[in-house]
């Protein structure tokens, strides 16, 4: 199997095993999704018309405040952007009206009260799932730059996050069967993944009709499978989110920004035997991940490192979509 890590640079010792190997570049339908989603999410600007304005009431610190912002335009990072710089760098969700979650780069919709929640809160666990879902998002991301074409590769999708589970998940489909990353291209992931957090960009969430969302991955069989049952569940839209150009499906929410990734480690790929085929076997990859304004020593990394390799038990891609569409997307 190929992975694109010719641009990591390794330590000597591993640089002549990663040369071996004929590395690629990202998918060439992920510019096509990005530009469906850049032209509807221009078109539902357009289409909010005459600005009106609503009233969100901050609640926090440094001080409880009233904004006036734009119904269907402003998002809760606008909102940040008011109260202050470190408030943008920090937020990973917003809480609206004490009960609903919200992306920070998600347009308003209504006044209301409005809460920015991190990760280091007294009550952290709402920005937690964030979280843990947006790894699963960004390793999508990864894992779709790193394959080579002939690979077959295919993103299948992330079940729900459960942070008990120690581990955050994203099945994939492959060509071949016996795949078996080695340590060096596991850690090229994890390296992908950091250099992904470097960059800081903006994740994004526009929901979109179900014929649009066919379109997005016209070429992937499985999220086509996926996309009527779950735009039924959700009004006849389909909820989905990108990150530079990689674009997947997810209810959501998720962190507004790459940048509160901290330390990462891609730590395990799984084959699932039931429901694979000849030319498309199953594989779920796991890793561990923090938060990067948590800081914690080698030995307690390595303990949540080694826990996350254990096969996440969550619902598997192979199971019936109809059945199982709350715990397959998350």
């Amino acid at each position: 199997m190929s992975l694109n890590v010719h641009k990591i640079r390794f330590p000597a010792f591993q640089l002549h095993h990663v040369i071996k190997k004929h590395y690629s570049v990202a998918s060439k339908n992920a510019p096509k999704a990005s530009e469906l989603f850049s032209e509807e999410q221009r078109r539902q600007r357009e289409n909010v018309g005459r600005i009106e304005k609503i009233e969100v009431r901050y609640l926090g610190l440094p001080h409880d405040t009233t904004l006036v912002m734009n119904r269907e335009l402003s998002t809760p990072y606008d909102c940040a952007r008011h109260i202050g710089e470190k408030y943008c760098r920090q937020s990973a969700l917003a809480l609206l009206d004490n009960k609903t979650p919200w992306d920070m780069r998600r347009p308003l919709r209504d006044s209301c009260t409005l809460q920015l929640l991190n990760f280091t809160s007294p009550e952290p666990h709402i920005a937690n799932k964030a979280f843990w879902r947006s790894c699963s998002f960004l390793l999508g991301a990864v894992l779709q730059a790193s394959f080579k074409p002939e690979a077959g590769l295919f993103l299948h999708s992330f079940p729900k996050p459960n942070i008990k589970s120690g581990s955050f998940v994203h099945d994939i489909v492959l060509a071949e069967e016996h795949w078996n990353p080695t340590v060096p291209e596991l850690r090229a992931l994890s390296i992908e993944m950091i250099k992904l957090s470097q960059k800081d960009l903006p994740i994004e969430r526009l929901d979109v009709s179900s014929d649009l969302a066919l379109e997005m991955f016209h070429d992937n069989p499985f999220k086509r499978e996926q996309i009527p049952s779950v735009a039924a569940q959700n009004n006849g839209q389909v909820t989905v989110y990108r990150v530079g150009e990689h674009v997947d499906i997810s209810k959501g929410p998720m962190m507004g920004s790459t940048g509160l990734l901290g330390r990462c480690t891609i730590s395990a790929s799984h084959p699932i035997k039931e429901g694979s085929e000849r030319g498309k076997h199953f594989y779920r990859m796991q890793g561990v991940a923090l938060p990067a304004v948590l800081r914690i020593g080698h030995f307690a990394y390595n303990i949540l490192e080694n826990r996350s390799r254990k096969m996440n038990s969550a619902k598997l891609p192979n199971e019936p979509f109809e059945d199982t569409v709350a715990e397959q997307v998350a």
